[in-house]
């Protein structure tokens, strides 16, 4: 299995051994970028949350450890989050 492979599915910011969905959560996949593939809970989450995004914690994003990826709500899927470029 290959690291793409092992991502895939997975919670972002959840705990390694226990990172799959949760019964009861609400989920957003992370579409592009240095967390392809990652799933955000978004439970509580308004529209309007959704609407301005969000910037999350990477490593492996352009600007290393301390970066951030940047991701939206797609205009295409709502259970999508597209991203937007890296900030540092």
């Amino acid at each position: 299995m290959d690291e793409l492979e092992f991502m895939r599915g997975r919670v972002y910011g959840a705990d390694h051994e226990d990172a799959g969905p949760r019964h009861g959560r609400v989920y957003a996949e992370l579409v592009a970028g240095p967390l392809d593939g990652l799933l955000l809970d978004v439970t509580n989450w308004s529209a309007h949350d959704l609407a301005e995004g969000v910037a999350l914690h990477t490593e492996i994003g352009r600007y290393g450890p301390g970066g951030r990826a940047l991701y939206a709500a797609s205009r295409v899927d709502g259970r999508r989050l597209d991203w937007c470029g890296d900030i540092p």
